[in-house]
């Protein structure tokens, strides 16, 4: 009879050391260290890129397109008339690095890119603030098909520009990303009068998401060494994300037609609050070429 009573006074005791070892278990598990994953849905966050990379084995069709400007009036249907793409496939050949090769129509370019996500934004025992994704790019510009049409001595290897960019953004909620691109483009030609060789740009922009599917996003770079007399316009865009399964497709309102940075961070002619406004969307389709481990 004592065995039995003295067994009754420990049941308490046990059950009470069981809480507090699952009360120990749930603590440790909540301090496990989290990836902050789709700070951005697509790789673009406009005419530029965010610091989303492709998953391995995924190989990602991206069609962009821009219209001509608004300002052109009926004669030009809006802009309807004329016609701005680029032709590109990334793939992942990490769930950290991508590769690309593009076609812009814009000045007959051929441009690739590798880019490699530096560091991601984590939760947890390890808390990391940001999502770092490093940008190296180059591009080679076709048109005019006859070198003698630029400038005395103009040879092939001056058709070259180069692009390094780093990518660095915040998801701070489920409906809110910011991120910051720190970018430099350099050209192998200019025209001195009107810009130089090495030019830093700062953009910035964001993602506003309204629901599961649709999002509103917009950027804005600030070329830094823009020159006196320069022809050229800041790049922006505004545009609204919408997601169908494995379609990604974004509306876009941008002064800027060309699709590579060279393009768009140094050579934009459209003032976009003059009305030198082009409509533009970029489609996107993923396909899995390996399978998932």
């Amino acid at each position: 009879m004592k065995k039995i009573i003295l067994l009754f006074l420990l049941i308490p005791c046990v059950a009470l050391a069981q809480n507090d070892l699952l009360g120990e278990l749930e603590k440790d598990s909540k301090k496990e260290t989290e990836v902050v994953y789709a700070t951005f849905k697509g790789t673009r966050l406009g005419n530029g890129h965010t610091i989303e990379t492709k998953p391995g084995g995924t190989l990602e069709f991206i069609f962009g397109h821009r219209f001509g400007a608004i300002n052109g009036g009926s004669y030009e249907m809006w802009g309807l008339d004329q016609a701005y793409v680029r032709l590109g496939l990334d793939y992942g050949i990490t769930d950290r690095l991508s590769a690309s090769i593009g076609r812009n129509s814009t000045d007959k370019t051929m441009d690739g890119y590798l880019k490699y996500k530096l560091l991601r934004q984590t939760s947890g025992v390890k808390n990391f603030p940001i999502s770092v994704t490093a940008l190296g790019g180059i591009a080679y510009k076709l048109s005019p098909k006859d070198n003698s049409e630029v400038a005395p001595g103009f040879e092939n290897i001056d058709r070259l520009s180069y692009t390094g960019q780093l990518l660095i953004a915040r998801k701070f909620s489920t409906a809110f990303s910011f991120q910051l691109m720190p970018t430099l483009v350099h050209k192998n030609y200019v025209t001195q009068s009107i810009e130089s060789n090495d030019q830093f740009a700062i953009g910035f922009g964001g993602r506003i998401k309204l629901s599961k599917s649709i999002a509103l996003t917009g950027e804005y770079y600030y070329n830094v060494s823009r020159i006196s007399g320069s022809p050229y316009y800041d790049a922006m865009s505004l545009g609204i994300d919408i997601e169908t399964g494995g379609h990604v497709f974004q509306l876009l309102l941008t002064n800027a037609i060309g699709l590579t940075e060279r393009a768009f961070i140094t050579e934009t002619r459209d003032n976009f609050w003059d009305g030198g406004i082009h409509l533009g969307f970029n489609v996107t389709r993923a396909f899995q070429l390996k399978k998932r481990q």
